[in-house]
Protein backbone atom coordinates (compact mmCIF):
# COMPACT_ATOMS: atom_id res chain seq x y z
CA UNK A 1 0.00 0.00 0.00
CA UNK A 2 1.18 3.09 -0.85
CA UNK A 3 0.22 6.98 -0.11
CA UNK A 4 1.26 9.83 -2.81
CA UNK A 5 4.14 12.22 -1.16
CA UNK A 6 2.98 15.78 -0.54
CA UNK A 7 6.54 16.86 -2.02
CA UNK A 8 8.56 16.21 -4.82
CA UNK A 9 11.75 17.04 -2.56
CA UNK A 10 13.15 13.60 -1.90
CA UNK A 11 14.15 13.88 1.90
CA UNK A 12 17.87 12.05 2.89
CA UNK A 13 17.95 8.61 3.31
CA UNK A 14 17.47 7.58 7.07
CA UNK A 15 20.20 5.44 8.00
CA UNK A 16 19.67 1.51 8.42
CA UNK A 17 21.23 1.53 12.17
CA UNK A 18 21.92 -2.33 11.47
CA UNK A 19 19.00 -3.67 9.47
CA UNK A 20 18.70 -4.57 6.33
CA UNK A 21 15.84 -5.71 4.35
CA UNK A 22 15.75 -9.35 3.12
CA UNK A 23 14.16 -9.28 -0.46
CA UNK A 24 12.40 -12.28 -1.06
CA UNK A 25 13.03 -12.47 -4.96
CA UNK A 26 15.62 -13.45 -5.80
CA UNK A 27 17.93 -15.15 -2.97
CA UNK A 28 16.39 -15.99 0.26
CA UNK A 29 19.73 -15.51 1.96
CA UNK A 30 19.54 -11.40 1.25
CA UNK A 31 22.94 -11.28 -0.52
CA UNK A 32 21.46 -9.43 -4.09
CA UNK A 33 23.57 -9.70 -6.51
CA UNK A 34 25.04 -6.70 -7.92
CA UNK A 35 23.14 -7.13 -12.18
CA UNK A 36 19.72 -7.69 -10.26
CA UNK A 37 17.39 -4.97 -9.57
CA UNK A 38 17.54 -1.34 -9.99
CA UNK A 39 18.52 1.59 -7.94
CA UNK A 40 15.04 2.45 -7.54
CA UNK A 41 14.46 -0.75 -5.69
CA UNK A 42 17.00 -0.25 -3.46
CA UNK A 43 15.99 3.37 -2.52
CA UNK A 44 12.78 2.20 -1.35
CA UNK A 45 13.95 1.08 1.86
CA UNK A 46 14.93 5.05 2.36
CA UNK A 47 11.47 6.29 1.48
CA UNK A 48 9.53 7.54 4.34
CA UNK A 49 5.85 6.69 4.09
CA UNK A 50 2.75 8.92 4.59
CA UNK A 51 0.64 8.33 7.35
CA UNK A 52 -2.88 6.97 7.12
CA UNK A 53 -5.78 9.49 8.71
CA UNK A 54 -6.59 7.13 11.34
CA UNK A 55 -6.86 9.86 13.47
CA UNK A 56 -9.17 12.39 14.93
CA UNK A 57 -8.88 15.84 13.00
CA UNK A 58 -8.79 17.60 16.47
CA UNK A 59 -5.42 15.36 17.04
CA UNK A 60 -4.13 15.97 13.65
CA UNK A 61 -3.42 19.74 13.92
CA UNK A 62 -1.75 19.46 17.44
CA UNK A 63 1.73 20.20 17.35
CA UNK A 64 3.05 19.49 20.46
CA UNK A 65 2.18 15.98 20.67
CA UNK A 66 4.22 12.80 19.54
CA UNK A 67 2.17 11.90 16.84
CA UNK A 68 2.46 12.52 13.31
CA UNK A 69 0.75 15.78 11.34
CA UNK A 70 -1.67 14.32 9.05
CA UNK A 71 -1.27 17.87 6.99
CA UNK A 72 2.21 17.73 6.44
CA UNK A 73 5.06 15.72 5.85
CA UNK A 74 5.92 12.85 8.02
CA UNK A 75 8.06 14.41 10.78
CA UNK A 76 9.99 12.07 13.01
CA UNK A 77 10.47 14.92 15.34
CA UNK A 78 7.00 15.39 15.75
CA UNK A 79 6.97 11.68 16.46
CA UNK A 80 9.59 11.38 19.07
CA UNK A 81 9.02 13.79 21.98
CA UNK A 82 12.32 12.19 23.62
CA UNK A 83 15.35 11.70 21.38
CA UNK A 84 17.59 9.23 21.96
CA UNK A 85 20.78 9.33 23.85
CA UNK A 86 24.08 10.72 21.55
CA UNK A 87 25.34 7.87 19.75
CA UNK A 88 23.31 5.18 20.56
CA UNK A 89 22.83 2.52 18.60
CA UNK A 90 18.48 2.51 17.77
CA UNK A 91 19.09 -1.47 17.40
CA UNK A 92 20.92 -1.95 20.23
CA UNK A 93 18.76 -2.26 22.87
CA UNK A 94 20.53 -1.10 25.47
CA UNK A 95 20.23 2.85 24.46
CA UNK A 96 16.30 2.37 24.37
CA UNK A 97 15.89 0.96 27.83
CA UNK A 98 18.47 3.36 29.32
CA UNK A 99 17.34 6.63 28.15
CA UNK A 100 13.85 7.88 30.19
CA UNK A 101 10.45 7.37 28.39
CA UNK A 102 8.09 9.08 29.54
CA UNK A 103 4.95 7.72 30.78
CA UNK A 104 1.51 8.46 28.67
CA UNK A 105 0.58 10.68 31.87
CA UNK A 106 3.18 12.90 30.88
CA UNK A 107 2.08 13.26 27.25
CA UNK A 108 1.27 16.97 26.65
CA UNK A 109 -2.43 17.42 25.28
CA UNK A 110 -5.91 16.66 27.12
CA UNK A 111 -6.50 13.27 28.73
CA UNK A 112 -8.32 12.21 26.07
CA UNK A 113 -5.67 13.07 23.32
CA UNK A 114 -3.11 11.49 25.72
CA UNK A 115 -5.11 8.14 25.92
CA UNK A 116 -5.80 7.98 22.32
CA UNK A 117 -2.02 8.24 21.46
CA UNK A 118 -1.23 5.37 23.52
CA UNK A 119 -4.31 3.57 22.46
CA UNK A 120 -2.97 0.14 21.33
CA UNK A 121 -5.83 -0.53 18.48
CA UNK A 122 -4.68 2.73 16.63
CA UNK A 123 -0.83 2.39 17.18
CA UNK A 124 -0.70 -1.50 15.71
CA UNK A 125 -2.33 0.10 12.41
CA UNK A 126 -0.31 3.18 12.55
CA UNK A 127 2.96 1.92 13.14
CA UNK A 128 3.03 -0.57 9.93
CA UNK A 129 3.57 3.10 7.93
CA UNK A 130 6.99 3.35 9.02
CA UNK A 131 10.30 2.00 7.93
CA UNK A 132 12.31 -0.40 10.45
CA UNK A 133 14.65 2.30 10.97
CA UNK A 134 12.01 4.87 11.93
CA UNK A 135 10.19 2.21 14.44
CA UNK A 136 13.23 1.65 15.63
CA UNK A 137 12.83 5.71 16.80
CA UNK A 138 9.57 5.18 17.72
CA UNK A 139 10.20 2.26 20.41
CA UNK A 140 11.99 5.15 22.23
CA UNK A 141 9.05 7.30 22.83
CA UNK A 142 7.65 5.29 25.58
CA UNK A 143 6.41 2.45 27.09
CA UNK A 144 3.49 1.89 25.38
CA UNK A 145 4.87 2.25 21.87
CA UNK A 146 8.06 0.01 22.97
CA UNK A 147 5.45 -2.79 23.47
CA UNK A 148 3.26 -2.57 21.13
CA UNK A 149 6.55 -1.81 18.22
CA UNK A 150 8.21 -5.38 20.09
CA UNK A 151 5.70 -7.45 18.64
CA UNK A 152 7.60 -9.72 16.19
CA UNK A 153 5.08 -8.69 13.38
CA UNK A 154 6.66 -5.43 12.77
CA UNK A 155 10.08 -7.32 12.00
CA UNK A 156 8.96 -9.63 9.93
CA UNK A 157 11.85 -10.14 6.96
CA UNK A 158 14.33 -8.44 8.68
CA UNK A 159 17.42 -9.16 9.77
CA UNK A 160 19.73 -7.24 12.69
CA UNK A 161 23.58 -6.50 11.54
CA UNK A 162 26.06 -6.37 14.05
CA UNK A 163 29.40 -6.12 13.72
CA UNK A 164 32.20 -7.12 15.92
CA UNK A 165 32.41 -3.68 18.09
CA UNK A 166 28.90 -3.84 18.64
CA UNK A 167 28.71 -6.85 20.80
CA UNK A 168 30.50 -5.40 23.43
CA UNK A 169 30.34 -3.28 26.46
CA UNK A 170 33.37 -1.91 27.70
CA UNK A 171 33.12 -1.42 31.42
CA UNK A 172 34.76 1.41 33.83
CA UNK A 173 37.91 -1.27 34.65
CA UNK A 174 38.32 -1.50 30.62
CA UNK A 175 36.80 -4.98 31.00
CA UNK A 176 34.38 -6.18 28.43
CA UNK A 177 30.93 -7.51 28.48
CA UNK A 178 28.74 -9.05 25.70
CA UNK A 179 25.90 -7.08 25.41
CA UNK A 180 22.48 -7.71 26.35
CA UNK A 181 20.01 -9.59 23.14
CA UNK A 182 16.83 -9.61 24.96
CA UNK A 183 15.13 -7.56 23.33
CA UNK A 184 15.88 -8.83 19.36
CA UNK A 185 14.51 -12.17 21.59
CA UNK A 186 11.11 -10.38 21.90
CA UNK A 187 10.99 -9.63 18.75
CA UNK A 188 11.36 -12.35 17.73
CA UNK A 189 14.18 -12.05 15.43
CA UNK A 190 15.07 -15.81 13.64
CA UNK A 191 18.33 -14.76 11.38
CA UNK A 192 21.52 -12.88 12.22
CA UNK A 193 24.34 -11.42 10.12
CA UNK A 194 27.21 -11.31 12.04
CA UNK A 195 30.19 -9.24 10.91
CA UNK A 196 34.18 -9.45 11.57
CA UNK A 197 33.24 -12.03 14.42
CA UNK A 198 35.67 -14.66 15.72
CA UNK A 199 35.46 -18.23 16.75
CA UNK A 200 35.12 -17.01 20.68
CA UNK A 201 32.32 -14.21 19.48
CA UNK A 202 30.19 -16.84 18.13
CA UNK A 203 30.30 -18.82 21.54
CA UNK A 204 29.48 -15.57 23.11
CA UNK A 205 26.57 -15.08 20.40
CA UNK A 206 25.39 -18.68 21.02
CA UNK A 207 25.35 -18.50 25.35
CA UNK A 208 23.69 -14.95 25.08
CA UNK A 209 20.72 -15.09 22.77
CA UNK A 210 17.80 -16.70 24.40
CA UNK A 211 16.73 -18.32 21.03
CA UNK A 212 19.84 -19.52 19.29
CA UNK A 213 19.24 -23.05 19.90
CA UNK A 214 16.28 -23.78 18.17
CA UNK A 215 15.30 -20.02 17.43
CA UNK A 216 17.63 -19.50 14.66
CA UNK A 217 16.84 -20.38 10.93
CA UNK A 218 19.35 -18.09 9.27
CA UNK A 219 22.83 -16.94 10.08
CA UNK A 220 25.17 -15.06 8.03
CA UNK A 221 28.71 -14.42 8.68
CA UNK A 222 30.91 -11.92 6.42
CA UNK A 223 34.60 -11.10 6.88
CA UNK A 224 34.87 -13.12 9.77
CA UNK A 225 37.64 -15.33 11.09
CA UNK A 226 35.56 -18.49 11.96
CA UNK A 227 38.03 -21.29 11.63
CA UNK A 228 36.99 -24.79 10.86
CA UNK A 229 36.36 -25.75 14.57
CA UNK A 230 34.12 -22.64 14.96
CA UNK A 231 32.17 -23.52 12.48
CA UNK A 232 31.79 -26.96 13.73
CA UNK A 233 30.72 -25.72 16.92
CA UNK A 234 27.84 -23.15 15.81
CA UNK A 235 25.92 -25.66 13.53
CA UNK A 236 26.28 -28.15 15.92
CA UNK A 237 25.16 -25.82 19.01
CA UNK A 238 22.58 -24.02 16.76
CA UNK A 239 20.18 -26.69 15.41
CA UNK A 240 17.57 -24.33 14.04
CA UNK A 241 19.83 -23.26 11.22
CA UNK A 242 18.67 -24.15 8.08
CA UNK A 243 19.95 -21.20 5.59
CA UNK A 244 23.65 -20.38 6.25
CA UNK A 245 25.55 -17.91 4.43
CA UNK A 246 29.71 -16.90 4.75
CA UNK A 247 31.23 -14.17 2.90
CA UNK A 248 34.51 -13.18 2.98
CA UNK A 249 35.54 -15.70 5.54
CA UNK A 250 39.22 -16.79 4.91
CA UNK A 251 40.14 -19.22 7.71
CA UNK A 252 37.97 -21.94 7.82
CA UNK A 253 38.99 -24.77 4.77
CA UNK A 254 36.84 -27.36 3.24
CA UNK A 255 37.94 -30.12 5.86
CA UNK A 256 35.45 -27.88 8.40
CA UNK A 257 32.61 -27.90 5.52
CA UNK A 258 33.11 -31.79 5.74
CA UNK A 259 33.17 -32.10 9.38
CA UNK A 260 30.01 -29.43 10.06
CA UNK A 261 27.69 -29.36 7.08
CA UNK A 262 24.18 -30.91 8.11
CA UNK A 263 21.42 -32.45 6.30
CA UNK A 264 19.20 -29.42 7.79
CA UNK A 265 20.59 -27.01 5.35
CA UNK A 266 18.45 -26.26 2.79
CA UNK A 267 20.13 -23.21 1.67
CA UNK A 268 24.16 -21.95 1.31
CA UNK A 269 26.15 -19.22 -0.05
CA UNK A 270 29.51 -19.44 0.15
CA UNK A 271 31.26 -16.33 -1.34
CA UNK A 272 34.73 -14.41 -1.35
CA UNK A 273 36.29 -17.66 0.80
CA UNK A 274 39.78 -18.43 -0.59
CA UNK A 275 40.07 -22.22 0.50
CA UNK A 276 36.50 -22.89 -1.48
CA UNK A 277 37.43 -25.28 -3.96
CA UNK A 278 36.13 -28.61 -5.92
CA UNK A 279 36.56 -30.49 -2.09
CA UNK A 280 34.20 -27.82 -1.26
CA UNK A 281 31.61 -28.85 -3.66
CA UNK A 282 32.26 -32.14 -2.97
CA UNK A 283 30.89 -31.88 0.65
CA UNK A 284 27.92 -29.81 -0.23
CA UNK A 285 26.30 -32.08 -2.52
CA UNK A 286 27.19 -35.59 0.09
CA UNK A 287 26.03 -33.68 2.88
CA UNK A 288 23.08 -31.77 2.08
CA UNK A 289 20.80 -34.04 0.15
CA UNK A 290 17.81 -31.16 0.82
CA UNK A 291 19.59 -28.32 -0.69
CA UNK A 292 17.15 -26.02 -2.70
CA UNK A 293 19.39 -22.91 -3.08
CA UNK A 294 23.40 -22.62 -3.69
CA UNK A 295 25.12 -19.45 -4.69
CA UNK A 296 28.68 -19.95 -4.96
CA UNK A 297 31.67 -17.39 -5.88
CA UNK A 298 34.73 -19.39 -6.15
CA UNK A 299 37.52 -18.54 -8.27
CA UNK A 300 38.95 -22.26 -8.39
CA UNK A 301 35.83 -24.39 -8.57
CA UNK A 302 36.36 -26.25 -11.93
CA UNK A 303 34.12 -28.14 -14.15
CA UNK A 304 34.94 -31.56 -12.49
CA UNK A 305 33.03 -29.97 -9.26
CA UNK A 306 29.30 -29.56 -11.36
CA UNK A 307 29.63 -33.73 -11.65
CA UNK A 308 29.50 -33.77 -8.08
CA UNK A 309 25.82 -33.65 -7.83
CA UNK A 310 23.68 -36.43 -6.84
CA UNK A 311 19.97 -37.00 -7.92
CA UNK A 312 18.95 -35.66 -4.51
CA UNK A 313 19.99 -32.68 -5.62
CA UNK A 314 18.53 -33.06 -8.81
CA UNK A 315 15.16 -33.44 -7.46
CA UNK A 316 15.34 -30.19 -4.56
CA UNK A 317 17.96 -28.16 -6.19
CA UNK A 318 15.66 -25.17 -7.78
CA UNK A 319 18.10 -22.18 -7.35
CA UNK A 320 22.05 -21.93 -8.32
CA UNK A 321 23.85 -19.20 -8.95
CA UNK A 322 27.77 -19.33 -9.82
CA UNK A 323 28.79 -16.07 -9.74
CA UNK A 324 32.64 -15.32 -11.18
CA UNK A 325 33.22 -18.70 -11.26
CA UNK A 326 35.98 -18.01 -14.15
CA UNK A 327 37.52 -21.79 -14.49
CA UNK A 328 34.27 -22.79 -15.40
CA UNK A 329 33.60 -24.06 -19.06
CA UNK A 330 30.88 -25.43 -21.49
CA UNK A 331 31.75 -28.58 -19.69
CA UNK A 332 30.96 -28.16 -16.18
CA UNK A 333 27.68 -26.07 -17.85
CA UNK A 334 27.30 -30.28 -19.34
CA UNK A 335 27.46 -31.61 -15.94
CA UNK A 336 25.56 -29.00 -14.34
CA UNK A 337 22.32 -29.44 -16.72
CA UNK A 338 22.57 -33.24 -16.58
CA UNK A 339 22.32 -33.31 -12.63
CA UNK A 340 20.22 -30.10 -11.32
CA UNK A 341 17.44 -30.56 -14.27
CA UNK A 342 14.73 -29.01 -12.27
CA UNK A 343 16.21 -25.56 -11.98
CA UNK A 344 14.15 -22.89 -11.90
CA UNK A 345 16.53 -19.97 -11.11
CA UNK A 346 20.40 -19.75 -12.86
CA UNK A 347 23.31 -17.56 -12.62
CA UNK A 348 26.27 -17.68 -14.79
CA UNK A 349 27.27 -13.93 -13.85
CA UNK A 350 31.04 -13.44 -14.57
CA UNK A 351 31.73 -17.07 -15.97
CA UNK A 352 33.63 -15.77 -18.64
CA UNK A 353 34.55 -19.02 -20.46
CA UNK A 354 31.15 -19.77 -21.57
CA UNK A 355 30.33 -19.71 -24.92
CA UNK A 356 26.41 -20.12 -27.05
CA UNK A 357 27.02 -23.59 -26.81
CA UNK A 358 26.79 -23.01 -23.31
CA UNK A 359 23.63 -21.20 -23.38
CA UNK A 360 22.19 -24.26 -25.93
CA UNK A 361 22.47 -26.73 -23.33
CA UNK A 362 21.14 -24.36 -20.84
CA UNK A 363 17.94 -23.78 -23.13
CA UNK A 364 17.56 -27.38 -23.91
CA UNK A 365 18.00 -28.84 -20.81
CA UNK A 366 15.99 -26.89 -18.62
CA UNK A 367 12.99 -25.84 -19.75
CA UNK A 368 11.71 -24.75 -15.76
CA UNK A 369 13.90 -21.71 -16.07
CA UNK A 370 12.26 -18.35 -14.73
CA UNK A 371 14.84 -16.38 -14.09
CA UNK A 372 18.67 -16.74 -15.88
CA UNK A 373 21.55 -14.02 -15.35
CA UNK A 374 24.11 -14.37 -17.88
CA UNK A 375 25.89 -10.70 -17.11
CA UNK A 376 29.71 -10.04 -17.71
CA UNK A 377 29.51 -13.25 -20.40
CA UNK A 378 31.51 -11.59 -23.02
CA UNK A 379 31.11 -14.69 -25.26
CA UNK A 380 27.67 -14.41 -25.28
CA UNK A 381 26.26 -13.16 -28.93
CA UNK A 382 23.29 -12.83 -30.61
CA UNK A 383 22.98 -16.72 -31.45
CA UNK A 384 22.72 -17.32 -27.16
CA UNK A 385 19.63 -14.92 -27.34
CA UNK A 386 18.12 -16.91 -30.27
CA UNK A 387 18.47 -20.09 -28.26
CA UNK A 388 16.66 -19.09 -25.33
CA UNK A 389 13.93 -17.17 -27.09
CA UNK A 390 13.40 -20.56 -29.07
CA UNK A 391 13.42 -22.97 -25.41
CA UNK A 392 12.93 -20.93 -22.44
CA UNK A 393 9.14 -20.52 -22.73
CA UNK A 394 8.97 -19.61 -19.20
CA UNK A 395 11.45 -17.33 -18.81
CA UNK A 396 10.49 -14.14 -17.01
CA UNK A 397 14.02 -12.43 -15.91
CA UNK A 398 16.49 -12.36 -18.36
CA UNK A 399 19.85 -10.56 -17.06
CA UNK A 400 22.52 -9.62 -20.38
CA UNK A 401 24.34 -6.64 -18.66
CA UNK A 402 27.90 -6.40 -19.93
CA UNK A 403 27.46 -9.12 -22.96
CA UNK A 404 29.34 -6.72 -25.50
CA UNK A 405 28.29 -9.05 -27.97
CA UNK A 406 24.78 -8.61 -27.97
CA UNK A 407 23.09 -6.51 -31.11
CA UNK A 408 19.50 -5.65 -32.29
CA UNK A 409 19.55 -8.72 -33.90
CA UNK A 410 19.28 -10.22 -30.63
CA UNK A 411 16.73 -8.21 -29.33
CA UNK A 412 14.77 -9.17 -32.64
CA UNK A 413 14.41 -12.90 -30.82
CA UNK A 414 13.77 -11.59 -27.40
CA UNK A 415 10.47 -10.35 -29.34
CA UNK A 416 8.87 -13.11 -29.66
CA UNK A 417 8.87 -13.98 -25.39
CA UNK A 418 5.81 -13.65 -24.35
CA UNK A 419 6.56 -14.24 -20.78
CA UNK A 420 9.84 -12.04 -20.35
CA UNK A 421 9.35 -9.18 -17.48
CA UNK A 422 12.07 -8.49 -16.72
CA UNK A 423 15.28 -7.69 -19.21
CA UNK A 424 18.81 -6.21 -18.14
CA UNK A 425 20.92 -4.59 -20.91
CA UNK A 426 23.12 -2.58 -18.63
CA UNK A 427 26.25 -1.61 -20.91
CA UNK A 428 25.47 -3.37 -24.03
CA UNK A 429 27.56 -1.12 -26.04
CA UNK A 430 26.00 -2.76 -29.99
CA UNK A 431 22.24 -1.85 -28.89
CA UNK A 432 21.00 0.96 -30.83
CA UNK A 433 17.62 2.13 -31.72
CA UNK A 434 16.28 0.12 -34.22
CA UNK A 435 16.79 -2.65 -31.39
CA UNK A 436 14.49 -1.00 -29.55
CA UNK A 437 11.77 -1.34 -31.82
CA UNK A 438 11.75 -5.08 -31.06
CA UNK A 439 10.80 -4.54 -27.54
CA UNK A 440 7.82 -2.26 -28.44
CA UNK A 441 5.55 -5.15 -29.19
CA UNK A 442 6.35 -6.55 -25.46
CA UNK A 443 3.17 -6.64 -23.35
CA UNK A 444 4.33 -8.35 -20.52
CA UNK A 445 7.57 -6.19 -20.00
CA UNK A 446 7.50 -4.96 -16.38
CA UNK A 447 11.17 -3.73 -16.43
CA UNK A 448 13.70 -2.86 -18.49
CA UNK A 449 17.51 -1.83 -17.86
CA UNK A 450 19.51 0.37 -20.73
CA UNK A 451 21.85 1.90 -18.57
CA UNK A 452 25.25 2.55 -19.96
CA UNK A 453 23.79 2.13 -23.77
CA UNK A 454 25.95 4.70 -25.50
CA UNK A 455 23.97 4.65 -29.30
CA UNK A 456 20.80 4.96 -27.68
CA UNK A 457 19.52 8.18 -28.77
CA UNK A 458 16.53 11.00 -27.80
CA UNK A 459 14.12 9.39 -30.21
CA UNK A 460 14.91 5.86 -29.95
CA UNK A 461 13.65 6.26 -26.12
CA UNK A 462 11.31 8.08 -26.77
CA UNK A 463 9.24 5.44 -28.76
CA UNK A 464 9.29 3.31 -25.68
CA UNK A 465 6.16 5.10 -24.48
CA UNK A 466 4.35 2.13 -26.45
CA UNK A 467 5.37 0.41 -23.33
CA UNK A 468 2.37 1.46 -21.45
CA UNK A 469 1.89 -1.53 -19.04
CA UNK A 470 6.14 -0.92 -17.95
CA UNK A 471 6.51 -0.03 -13.91
CA UNK A 472 10.26 0.39 -14.34
CA UNK A 473 12.70 2.10 -16.89
CA UNK A 474 16.79 2.69 -16.20
CA UNK A 475 18.68 4.95 -18.22
CA UNK A 476 21.14 6.08 -15.95
CA UNK A 477 24.48 7.13 -18.22
CA UNK A 478 22.68 6.85 -21.61
CA UNK A 479 23.79 10.03 -23.76
CA UNK A 480 20.28 10.17 -25.58
CA UNK A 481 18.27 10.33 -21.73
CA UNK A 482 17.64 14.39 -21.82
CA UNK A 483 15.67 16.31 -19.17
CA UNK A 484 13.25 17.02 -22.09
CA UNK A 485 13.30 12.94 -22.71
CA UNK A 486 12.39 12.64 -18.95
CA UNK A 487 9.72 15.18 -19.20
CA UNK A 488 7.92 13.50 -21.87
CA UNK A 489 7.80 9.91 -20.09
CA UNK A 490 6.45 11.90 -17.19
CA UNK A 491 3.62 12.71 -19.21
CA UNK A 492 3.69 9.77 -21.35
CA UNK A 493 4.63 7.50 -19.23
CA UNK A 494 2.66 8.21 -16.02
CA UNK A 495 2.73 4.37 -13.74
CA UNK A 496 6.65 4.49 -15.08
CA UNK A 497 9.38 4.71 -12.42
CA UNK A 498 11.80 5.84 -14.73
CA UNK A 499 15.66 5.85 -13.50
CA UNK A 500 17.54 9.05 -14.29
Amino acid sequence: MSNPRNSDTKPPCLPRNGLVKIPTQPNGLGSASITKGTPAMKNRLCQPSSVPAILSPALAHRSDLPIPSLASPLSLAALASVSSPPGASLVGLNASEGSEQPSPERLPGSPSERQLAVDEKILNRLFWYFSACEKCVLAQVCKAWRRVLYQPKFWVGLTPVLHTKELYNILPGGEKEFVSLQGFAVRGFDGFCLVGVSDLDICEFIDNYPLSKKGVKSMSLKRSTITDAGLEVMLEQMQGVVRLELSGCNDFTEAGLWSSLNARITALSVSDCINVADDAIAAISQLLPNLTELNLQAYHVTDTALAYFTAKQGYTTHTLRLNSCWEITNHGVVNMVHSLPNLSVLSLSGCSKVTDDGVELVAENLRKLRSLDLSWCPRITDMALEYIACDLHKLEELVLDRCVRITDTGLSYLSTMSSLRSLYLRWCCQVQDFGLKHLLGMSSLRLLSLAGCPLLTTTGLSGLVQLQELEELELTNCPGATPELFKYFSQHLPCCMVIE
